[in-house]
This record gives C-alpha cells, sequence and structure tokens, in this order.
C-alpha cells in the first residue's frame, strides 16, 4: 500500500462510474516525520568493561551515574548507552539523547530487549523504534489525538463507490460459490484492494445474514509500510505499529481499533477450520444464516433418523465421528455424510453434538449462562417461560438462529417417541450440558447446574413454538 500525497480522503475525487473506482488517499504525515526521526547513535565505550552482560554489546559502560550519562552523550541527538544503575546493581539502564535531554529508561531482557510492551531482538531496533515513537509523538501530539475524527471508514462517497464496483462482480459469482473471496472479469481479487474494501462490499451486498460481529483485533507487525484502513494514517514505528482482525484481516492503529464498528465480515481464507470456530464467525464467513454442520447434520438425521432407537443417546464409533469432523473441517458444506458413507445414523448425531462441544463459546453463551439458570429455578411455570423468553432475547443472532433451528428439530425428534423413545427430558439430558456450561471451569457449578441445563433444554423443545 503506497502513500500518495497527504491530502484527506474527502479531498480526492471520485468517479461516479463504479468501473473508474479510484482507491483512497491514504494520509502521509506521520509517514514523512518518521522519516526525519533522529537515527540511533551508538556511544561506544573505550575501555573494556568487566562483567557486561552477554547479550549487551560495547554500547554498554558499566556502573556510572546518570551524570556521566548525560556528560556522554551530550549535543548528540540520538545517542544511546547502556549503564549499570548505581543504587541497584544489576539493574541495567538505556540512556537516550532525545530534544536535548538525556532520557533513562529501565532495561530488560528475557530473550528480547524491551522497555515497555514491545519487545526487539537488538538495542538497536528498540531504540530506533523509540526514536521514531518519541519523535512522532512530539511533533504530531495533537494531530494523533484527532486522528480518529474523521475516518475513511465512515465515508460515504468511498463505500458507495465500492458498493456498486463490487456488487456486479458478486452477483456474477454467487451461483457459482458462495466464498467470500471474489474475482473480477479480469481475475483480480477484489479483496487486494484493501480488506476494508472486502468488508463494505460483503455488509451491503453479499450477506443477507447480517449479524453483528466484533473484530478479532490482535497486535500485529507489519513489513514495510502500512495505513490505517480505519483513519487512513501511517502506522509508524518498527515492530507492532498497529492491530490485525485475524477473522477479516482488517488493519489500523490499536487506538482506531476502539473506534471500528462490530462490522466484521470474516475471510473463508482465515478460517482454517469448522469445528472450534466462533459460531458468528463461521456463518459470516460462510455467508449462511445458521452453521452448515447444523443444517447438514440435521437435515440427513431428519431424512433418515427421526425413528432410530436412542437417538441423541446412543453414541456412534469415536473414530467415525472424528472422520465427520475432518470432513467439515476440509470440504465445509460440500462434506458427504450420505448414508453410502456413514450408515450408522448414531455417528451423524454424534458429529453435530461434538461440534456443539467444540464451540469456544457455547450455543447458549456464558454471558447469558446465570440468567438462563435463575430463570430456570422459577417456581411458577407461567413467570419461568416468560423470564426464559426475555433471557433468550439476548442471544446473539446467530446463536438464537442456531437455538430455534436446533429446537425445532428436536421438536420433530420427540413426535416419533414412540420408535425412538427420546422425549424432551431425554432430551434434555443430552443437550443441557452440550448447549450450555458455566463461565468458570468448575467441577461443582457443573454438577450443581445439570439439573437446571436439562430443564432449560426441556422447556425450549416443549414451547419452541411460543418462545420462538
Amino acid at each position: 500500500m503506497a502513500a500518495s500525497s497527504n491530502s484527506s480522503l474527502s479531498g480526492s475525487s471520485v468517479s461516479s462510474d463504479a468501473e473508474e473506482y479510484q482507491p483512497p488517499i491514504w494520509k502521509s504525515y506521520l509517514y514523512q516525520l518518521q522519516q526525519e526521526a533522529p537515527r540511533p547513535k551508538r556511544i561506544i565505550c573505550p575501555r573494556e568493561v568487566e562483567n557486561r552482560p552477554k547479550y549487551y554489546g560495547r554500547e554498554f559502560h558499566g556502573i556510572i551515574s546518570r551524570e556521566q550519562a548525560d556528560e556522554i552523550l551530550a549535543g548528540i541527538e540520538g545517542a544511546y548507552i547502556l549503564r549499570e544503575s548505581q543504587r541497584q546493581p544489576g539493574c541495567y539502564t538505556l540512556a537516550l539523547r532525545f530534544g536535548n535531554q538525556t532520557l533513562n529508561y529501565r532495561l530488560f531482557y528475557d530473550g528480547k530487549h524491551f522497555v515497555g510492551e514491545k519487545r526487539f531482538e537488538s538495542i538497536h531496533d528498540l531504540v530506533t523504534d523509540g526514536l521514531i515513537t518519541l519523535y512522532i509523538e512530539t511533533k504530531a501530539s495533537e494531530y494523533i489525538s484527532k486522528m480518529t475524527t474523521n475516518p475513511i471508514y465512515e465515508h460515504i462517497g468511498y463505500a458507495t463507490l465500492l458498493r456498486e464496483k463490487v456488487s456486479r462482480r458478486l452477483s456474477r459469482t454467487k451461483t457459482e460459490s458462495r466464498k467470500a473471496s471474489v474475482t473480477s472479469e479480469e481475475n483480480t481479487p477484489v479483496e487486494k484492494i484493501t480488506s476494508l474494501v472486502r468488508r463494505a462490499a460483503l455488509t451491503q451486498n453479499d450477506n443477507h445474514f447480517n449479524y453483528e460481529k466484533a473484530h478479532n483485533f490482535k497486535v500485529h507487525t507489519f513489513r514495510g509500510p502500512h495505513w490505517c484502513e480505519y483513519c487512513a494514517n501511517f502506522m509508524w514505528g518498527l515492530i507492532a505499529q498497529g492491530v490485525r482482525c485475524s477473522d477479516c484481516g482488517l488493519n489500523v492503529h490499536k487506538q482506531c481499533s476502539k473506534y471500528v464498528p462490530n462490522d466484521c465480515q470474516p475471510d473463508l481464507k482465515r478460517i482454517k477450520r469448522v469445528y472450534c470456530c466462533d459460531l458468528t464467525t463461521l456463518v459470516k464467513a460462510h455467508n449462511t444464516q445458521r452453521p452448515m454442520v447444523v443444517d447438514s447434520c440435521i437435515r440427513e438425521i431428519e431424512a433418515r433418523g427421526l425413528k432410530s432407537e436412542g437417538l441423541y443417546r446412543v453414541s456412534g464409533f469415536t473414530e467415525h465421528i472424528e472422520d465427520v469432523k475432518m470432513a467439515f473441517d476440509r470440504d465445509g458444506d460440500k462434506a458427504d455424510i450420505s448414508a453410502s458413507i456413514y450408515p450408522d445414523i448414531n455417528i451423524i448425531a454424534g458429529a453435530l453434538k461434538l461440534y456443539f462441544r467444540d464451540l469456544p463459546i457455547p450455543v447458549i453463551t456464558y454471558d447469558t449462562y446465570s440468567k438462563f439458570i435463575e430463570a430456570a429455578k422459577i417456581s411458577n411455570p407461567d413467570e419461568r417461560l416468560e423470564a426464559i423468553h426475555e433471557v433468550l432475547m439476548l442471544l446473539p443472532a446467530a446463536h438464537y438462529e442456531t437455538l430455534r433451528y436446533l429446537m425445532i428439530h428436536l421438536k420433530k425428534v420427540t413426535l416419533h417417541e414412540k420408535d425412538n423413545f427420546m422425549n424432551a427430558e431425554n432430551l434434555g439430558i443430552v443437550f443441557g450440558p452440550t448447549l450450555m456450561r458455566p463461565p468458570e471451569d468448575s467441577t461443582l457449578a457443573t454438577l450443581n447446574d445439570m439439573r437446571y441445563q436439562k430443564l432449560i433444554v426441556q422447556i425450549l423443545i416443549e414451547n419452541e413454538d411460543v418462545l420462538f
């Protein structure tokens, strides 16, 4: 991503023709400041220092005072030395000259060097990054504080143009594939523009089930110049310059990440598996109303297993269930779970239960768990039903829809109780601990709550037409 000029996006010219799409103009002011930042100058100790730590070089000057360090560095912007504290032997300090004064930082080493959160392979890199940060924050503190006030993320002209351009391509590819990665007529990936392009396009065009999803931001080190896709400003420094959403690839400043809406559009290429994947992330990545595992398994079970004795209670072979899991992880909605491959329907039922057990956040989420348990303890049936309904409304949309669909299916299972011997209470015993788990990993809490877990699922099945 290359910087253009120091003009804001709102000042850029955009064509009304979607096919003449112009990318946003990235703000290069902070990039220019990074280029102007003082370069580190290592001041070597003229004598051989005894007991020098092996992970420090000749910039280590031994036990000297702050005043001595100040004399050594005087007048040399960007100069630095390392010293051992006079007051606390065994503690080390980085003395750095910046802004005509000597700054002293407590220095640590745990395999890498650090004075704050960032960890560096070498002292030289640490000082380089530090000088860049000091220089930019000194020269542009007011600018930085206002970076989030006019973000390109909310720029209407840019987003509208983008949506028009990509919607045509999406409509051409929908019947061929539901993959989130879309290619143009010239086979140039749309995603290549930026992850922001993909996000805006999918939000309006390809995702009919636009469940709210927070971005999964993690600190990231960018190789080469990178610009924030929220504010369009340069992400300065050598390492850990910003954060990247591991689900959709959005790149933003750490401070900008606080302002990004909960509109993550996961990229299938980043979702490595189906099982153990966050439920909302999976449905948004596949652009489905519910996890396709749930749809596929329930469809198969209803086609050939509703009368199977002990359905969901009888276990299938563990190895075969693992095979089904791997098939979904590998092939997604194209996984073959037909009778010709898995004649025992208990394998499919087991794979469905395993999917729910493997969710990092259960279908009945940790946030709502205690509220469901409290609702189950209400003795008056009508009040209890009302309380359960209120808590259902607190579930994330994708979780609610998945639970609704499952309860409709389990109600169908109970209608064949004469053949399968599975009533709502039996299914509650099976699915209670599968669909809901206490937030804290406490065996005692789990045992105490088991009867309420069973009761919740039983009530959901028996009253699915009322509650949903």
